[in-house]
């Protein structure tokens, strides 16, 4: 886009295509000094110079020293991989998920950690009228949810104290846990056994069961799980329905690369 044209834009979005258009000049060579960089983007050195202090303080660009040239940071690429590992799980958990979601008829979604939150990346939904709401994208917390306690019970201790340091526990319902350290203590439990579980701790009526995901490094990457409302639970058939998630999170985790699957 040419200068007259990013000037015409309103302010914010003028920034955003200022902003690109400096890190594509950045990914085009190595590095760049402020002189080069402005004329390649046609910018004033002021305007590019401010723009590159905001990116290196957020860990995008780097300075060298010596020549005072500006260079990309491997985070775009971080972020570009984070996106494609989530591409490729949700590929090979969807064929698991309608498996199961055809062996049980019942919710089944994949989610991932986001900064102190589980966010839901698929799901399936269940065939019967009575379900669990919940859509894609969605947060929800670590503490109160199955998904949630997997993802977290992996994690070294410090870790996860790390992860929840800005959290209130909210108590959803009366089984939810208050405390940090009440939490740490289910989580023991659920590395123990293999799976964790939510007894209606986030909504009052709905259980949940879910099983670990792992990448090709060993690290839990998901949670893969079953929720149904407690109407439909049934004790004599949670042990199968555990099984059938380990059975398909292996399936997944192997595609992923990982072939040490614990359980």
């Amino acid at each position: 886009m040419a200068k007259d044209e990013v000037d015409k834009q309103p302010d914010s979005v003028s920034s955003v295509l200022k902003v690109f258009g400096i890190l594509q000049a950045l990914g085009e060579e190595r590095a760049h000094g402020i002189t080069e960089l402005s004329q390649r983007v046609m910018m004033s050195k002021s305007t590019v110079y401010r723009f590159l202090q905001t990116m290196k303080s957020l860990g995008y660009v780097a300075q060298e020293g010596e020549t005072e040239k500006y260079s990309l940071t491997l985070k775009l690429f971080e972020l570009g991989a984070k996106a494609l590992q989530n591409v490729d799980l949700i590929r090979s958990a969807d064929v698991q998920m309608r498996e199961l979601s055809r062996q049980t008829r019942e919710t089944i979604h994949l989610g991932a950690l986001e900064e102190d939150s589980i966010v839901y990346i698929h799901k399936i939904d269940s065939l019967y009228n009575l379900r669990m709401y919940s859509r894609i994208g969605r947060r929800n917390p670590l503490y109160s949810t199955a998904i949630g306690k997997v993802l977290l019970a992996w994690r070294e201790a410090e870790e996860v104290r790390t992860i929840l340091a800005g959290v209130t526990f909210q108590q959803s319902t009366p089984r939810t846990v208050t405390t940090l350290e009440q939490l740490m203590t289910q989580l023991e439990k659920v590395r123990a056994q293999g799976y964790g579980e939510d007894i209606e701790e986030q909504e009052e009526g709905l259980r949940c069961i879910a099983v670990p995901v792992f990448d090709r490094f060993g690290v839990v990457i998901a949670g893969l799980s079953l929720s149904f409302p407690t109407i439909r639970f049934s004790q004599e058939e949670k042990g199968s329905y555990v099984a059938m998630l380990h059975q398909a999170a292996k399936t997944i985790s192997e595609q992923m690369g990982y072939r040490d699957y614990p359980f």
